[in-house]
């Protein structure tokens, strides 16, 4: 039978992505997105400053703390990465949402499982995604030209069937589509490539995750029993590879909120249901919903007997509202 030997969950925001004298273009996006997502309510970047004060972030908003703040979180990538090449899976499950890069308003599905023979990283395919510096230079890591990727299809048909019988109603994707960026698969997986495994990719299985567009996100609790799910398909597939789960995103943003993440770090660390699914569902809006694929990846650790470790936490804020990103990197061994 298959064995779950390492869990890692990453952020992968464009903070990562960008030198800290870059990230001025995030500040000017910033002011103009209409939706700031702050403790279960939305708000405009000017009703976000009153909201909070900027007093209490003027000594995270200078270029000393910025380079700081991005030097750590290069080291806790390289030791993610360092971590993933250490135990050497035979096949990765990467959790990941999708940001209008695969999937559109037209066929949105809560939870897809990709099992076609490969899956295409394309460096050039995002230009609105280039054009707003969240993708590219030096720290993305990108390909110099597309390039094909294995995948674990017999495992993607699997999960697909084995989920279905479990009683979760999964879609299943054997291609990207073409009209949507010619392809290519999202900034959430090929983050993993390029990052954590500098493009030598381990054959896995991508699941996407709707955190992001109502109306059909899957609630906080049902990640959480997604995960046991995968757990127990993964543990019961008839094969002796040695299998690695990665989430990727999170963790608070655009708007940081430590208090949140803490309270989700905590859970992770403690193993506590109760703790990672007690918030209510509206507090894990805009970029904040990517802690679902932390939370999907909590409930695939659980009672498997690897233990979290956090890595680092490292709030990077980037402006007198309190946005940004909280980055996350743990490990479970």
């Amino acid at each position: 039978m298959a064995e779950i030997v390492l869990g890692l969950g990453s952020s992968h925001a464009p903070q990562l992505r960008l030198t800290p004298d870059q990230w001025w273009r995030r500040v000017e996006a910033d002011k103009k997105n209409p939706e700031l997502w702050y403790r279960g309510k939305s708000y405009t970047f000017p009703e976000l400053v009153e909201e909070r004060g900027p007093a209490q972030f003027q000594g995270e908003l200078n270029d000393e703390k910025w380079q700081t703040r991005f030097d750590a979180c290069q080291q806790a990538i390289s030791r993610l990465a360092s971590t993933l090449d250490e135990v050497a899976p035979d096949v990765v499950v990467i959790l990941g949402d999708d940001q209008h890069e695969s999937f559109l308003d037209d066929n949105m599905p809560a939870i897809s499982i990709y099992w076609g023979d490969t899956v295409d990283d394309a460096p050039d395919a995002f230009g609105r995604r280039l054009a707003n510096g969240v993708a590219g230079g030096i720290y993305d890591n990108a390909p110099k030209e597309r390039t094909s990727h294995p995948t674990d299809p017999v495992l993607g048909r699997y999960l697909i069937e084995t989920l279905i019988e479990d009683g979760f109603d999964v879609a299943h994707t054997k291609s990207l589509p073409k009209e949507n960026h010619s392809g290519a698969i999202g900034h959430a997986f090929h983050y993993v490539y390029r990052r954590l495994m500098n493009n030598e990719v381990i054959p896995h299985v991508p699941v996407f995750m709707n955190t992001y567009f109502p109306p059909n996100q899957p609630t906080i609790a049902r990640c959480f029993q997604l995960g046991k799910a995968l757990r127990k398909a993964i543990e019961a597939w008839d094969s002796p590879k040695r299998v690695a789960l990665v989430a990727s995103g999170g963790l608070s943003h655009f708007v940081i909120e430590e208090d949140l993440d803490h309270h989700i770090l905590d859970g992770l660390k403690h193993n506590d249901e109760t703790k990672l699914t007690d918030l209510p569902n509206i507090r894990f809006n805009s970029g904040t919903s990517e802690i679902r694929n932390w939370i999907t990846l909590a409930g695939a650790m659980a009672d498997d007997g690897l233990s979290m470790s956090l890595v680092d936490y490292v709030p990077c804020y980037r402006s007198e509202a309190g946005t940004g990103c909280a980055m996350g990197f743990a490990e479970w061994r």
